[in-house]
């Protein structure tokens, strides 16, 4: 059972204001950031270590009424997190023994301690001394327990804190250094099953120091695929040799979800909703995670925490277009990048096939141009002439002028070969062939025009002695919408791992960086053209009749889907309320619900067509191969998966 129906877990990291050894005032402090994590609806709250006494107290620890007012400190938070409801991880310092530790109290939602982790990695070089005051977890007592206002509670770096009643969600914590050793404690807890990973911190400013941070705490939450909570102590600490900032962050999974701004003396927090289900799913799937399995063993113990406060909203950013970055610069990185990818492939395809050319079909749309700028690059860096490219425009029913003459404009601009041969006669002889009425407009009528243009195609690389190069994209596998061994059939995919709202984007990229002056033009006409595969006849104005999203749905809004369905696995009532999220109010739940369904019929009915599928380069996270990414049967029930 998971406390949330899609499997969010809302986690705060506070920054409270500080003063240097002032327990009372602390614990006040901490209570008032408890209370303002909980109005943001959080769970769970992750404060900075040693944060009931401050980091910066030096040789106070020594001293017994510090840590009496710690303990007695500890209890008030306690009292609070129960009244409040919402879990706590609170740094303290603690004599166990005969010596003292510095510690994390995890305390669940009902009040109750949990457990105690102590730091294992005790810095003691340059500014910091802490193996003066502190006892490593190389030094523990024996027993893995220590009795705590009048309790026994677990102690140890041996615990993880499974959430009562959500067994799948496994909350890991250590502590400041520890994530900047060589193999952090997290490492291990994540591989015994731990997918939220908490980090207590007193960490220094200096130069350039900021970044570092970031970038350990994103790739750290990469490296273990969970989530990584790092809440460091601000500037309340004493700064008689260094400045803390009260810099926290929050990542999942290589991803910044949040962070505090830094250097401010008010108190500080910020929340994010954890999407423990994507971590699952990806933790499932990777067999790099599930062949390394955890070197220690871990004792667990449960922690309480609230329901998640669905009826809030949720508090994440759910991109729209997961494949296409919407940082213009970050775009076009991405966009060249690809363009590399692909050319490089086709480079590799035509050193080892030695062809004297290659044919494709150019028809004036986004797809065939895209394969025909990606042809143009794999020529020039194979150093073949680009006349071996043999572009041919074959018109039919459906063909408008505008797409016509922009077939033969970027045929004359690349300077490749082109051939026209038109289709319209030897489409009616094949409908009188098979007695089809030329005048029914239905299937038939449109595959017979795909499949004669496929023939076409194959037969003229015989006659040049090359092959065929493809020119679907990634939407339309997944939807299936490509005619069997028609457009859905060549010798090398070259779009293959291209969604369709990525493939746009390519084209204007190339009109932007490579193809400058007049050509510049012409790909943005062809960017701006509505997507149709033009085999119903033109209006009466001469214009495309045929809209592909008026048929098969927003492309948009397809991408979201197989993104959201292939790379997280996500159920279709979480991918419904993600997509209200992202497109709201732009788009209606009643329509997103349509094109849902209608995407997940047609990507199970249509599996047949991509497990038929030629080669093609993977490009990015998603992608159908099924020598590679995508295995399914062609014959699988979509019952449940439909809402």
């Amino acid at each position: 059972m998971s406390l949330s129906p899609f499997k969010y877990l809302r986690l705060a990291t506070c920054v409270p204001s500080l003063e240097v050894a002032a327990v009372g005032l602390n614990v006040l402090q901490t209570i008032a950031s408890l209370e303002e994590a909980k109005r943001s609806g959080a769970q769970i709250a992750l404060l900075p270590e040693l944060g009931l006494t401050g980091y910066t107290c030096g040789d106070l620890f020594f001293h017994q009424r510090l840590l009496d007012e710690a303990v007695k400190g500890l209890g008030e938070i306690s009292v609070a997190c129960a009244k409040l409801g919402i879990a706590a991880l609170v740094g303290l310092p603690l004599a166990v023994t005969g010596r003292i530790y510095n510690v994390a109290a995890v305390i669940g939602a009902d009040g109750k301690i949990a457990g105690i982790v102590p730091k294992t990695h005790l810095p003691n070089a340059r500014e910091f001394y802490e193996r003066r005051w502190f006892g490593t977890a190389h030094d523990l007592p024996d027993g893995g327990m220590v009795k705590l206002l009048d309790v026994e509670v677990p102690f140890g770096t041996d615990l993880l804190f499974p959430v009562e009643g959500w067994d799948e969600c496994i909350v890991g914590v250590e502590i400041c250094e520890d994530l900047w050793s060589v193999i952090p404690p997290s490492c291990e807890q994540a591989l015994a099953g731990a997918n939220v990973l908490l980090n207590l911190s007193a960490s220094n400013e200096l130069l350039g120091k900021v970044g570092y941070r970031r970038d350990l705490v994103r790739q750290q939450a990469a490296r273990c695929i969970a989530a990584y909570a790092y809440c460091s102590c601000g500037p309340g600490e004493s700064t008689t040799d260094v400045v803390y900032s009260g810099h926290a962050l929050i990542a999942e999974n290589g991803r910044l979800l949040g962070e505090t701004a830094r250097f401010s003396f008010d108190p500080q927090i910020a929340v994010a909703d954890i999407d423990v289900g994507s971590l699952l799913n990806e933790r499932t799937v990777n067999n790099t995670y599930r062949d390394s399995p955890a070197s220690k063993t871990f004792r667990r113990v449960p922690l309480t925490i609230e329901p998640w406060p669905s009826k809030a909203g949720l508090l994440r950013h759910v991109d729209p277009r997961p494949f296409v970055p919407s940082d213009p610069l970050r775009r076009a990185e991405h966009c060249e990048e690809i363009f590399r990818i692909q050319s490089t492939a086709l480079v590799k395809r035509l050193r080892h096939t030695k062809p004297k050319g290659i044919v494709l079909g150019l028809s004036g749309g986004l797809d065939s141009t895209l394969a025909a700028l990606v042809a143009v690059r794999a020529f020039d860096l194979a150093g073949m002439d680009r006349q071996g490219i043999v572009a041919i425009t074959m018109p039919g029913f459906g063909t408008t002028d505008r797409t016509y003459d922009n077939s033969l404009a970027l045929a004359k601009m690349l300077g490749i070969s082109l051939r026209e041969i038109p289709i319209r006669d030897a489409v009616d002889l094949h409908f009188k062939d098979i007695g089809h009425p030329p005048d029914l407009h239905d299937i038939t009528y449109e595959n017979s025009q795909a499949r004669e243009r496929t023939q076409i195609l194959m037969d003229v690389a015989n006659q040049i002695g090359g092959f065929v190069l493809g020119t679907g994209d990634l939407s339309e596998l997944a939807l299936g919408w490509c005619t069997f061994n028609g457009d859905h059939m060549s010798m090398y995919h070259v779009n293959a791992g291209i969604p369709k709202t990525l493939v746009r984007h390519l084209v204007e990229w190339c009109a932007n960086e490579i193809f400058r002056g007049p050509e510049s033009a012409l790909l943005h006409d062809i960017a701006a053209t509505p997507i149709s595969p033009e085999l119903l006849p033109p209006d009466a104005k001469g214009e495309i009749a045929q809209h592909t999203e008026d048929l098969v749905g927003p492309y948009s809004l397809h991408d979201f889907f197989l993104f959201q369905f292939v790379r997280n696995g996500f159920p279709p009532e979480k991918i419904l309320f993600l997509a209200e999220h992202a497109f709201s109010p732009e788009v209606s739940r009643e329509t997103i619900a349509k094109w849902l369904e209608v995407f997940l019929r047609r990507f199970f009915s249509q599996q047949f067509k991509r497990n038929a599928m030629p080669d093609g380069p993977k490009v990015g996270s998603v992608a159908l191969s099924p020598r590679g990414d995508w295995r399914m049967p062609s014959d699988c029930s979509v019952a449940a998966w439909i809402p």
